[in-house]
């Protein structure tokens, strides 16, 4: 539902994870790894789009790397349109992994609902809890910096463990039966 005109979910992620770091070639393990598949699963979607034009790769000792095709006609609008759409999960996991002090993070509202394919409109902004006791400037620098890539707002809230576990309340109780996109710790199953 974020973007409708792909074929799956694992299609844009792995398009949005090669289109949002022109800087970094990255393998088709780090890929698979970043997005949460299997290697063969990337090598099919990466094949598809290198016989589009959309990727290069090349071999860096015994790995396949991958660079986005930065001078391709469609790179920056697609790197726009995958940054708005499937960059938030790929983007915020990388950004707050290195952040100390995160036990849990997740991405739940209207995005989250959107991800996991329910209908509605693309939301303008990202809500996300985490839950841990991280460093906040460094939280904030994190986030602020996925922001100004995305271009886009992500409201989040902060609670320590303690309080997350001791919640019996309305909030917790919304948020948690309503579709989440987990970032770090945690499952979506």
């Amino acid at each position: 539902m974020l973007l409708p005109l792909l074929r799956s979910r694992l299609q844009g992620e792995v398009l949005a994870w090669v289109l949002l770091h022109p800087d970094n070639p990255s393998s088709l393990s780090e890929i698979a790894e970043a997005v949460g598949t299997t290697v063969p699963t990337v090598k099919r979607e990466v094949d598809r789009l290198q016989e589009a034009g959309l990727v290069t790769s090349s071999a860096r000792g015994r790995n396949r790397v991958v660079t986005p095709t930065i001078d391709h006609p469609l790179y920056r609008p697609l790197a726009e349109v995958m940054a708005l759409t499937f960059g938030p999960v790929g983007l915020l996991r990388e950004a707050l992994t290195p952040v100390d002090g995160i036990n849990e993070a997740f991405i739940h509202g209207s995005w989250a609902a959107r991800y996991r394919q329910r209908p509605g409109a693309v939301p303008d902004d990202i809500d996300m809890i985490v839950i841990g006791t991280p460093d906040r400037d460094e939280l904030y620098a994190a986030i602020e910096a996925v922001e100004r890539t995305l271009r886009r707002e992500v409201n989040y809230r902060v609670v320590s463990p303690q309080v997350w576990d001791a919640d019996d309340g309305s909030f917790k109780t919304t948020v948690s039966s309503r579709p989440q996109v987990h970032l770090i710790g945690g499952s979506d199953d």
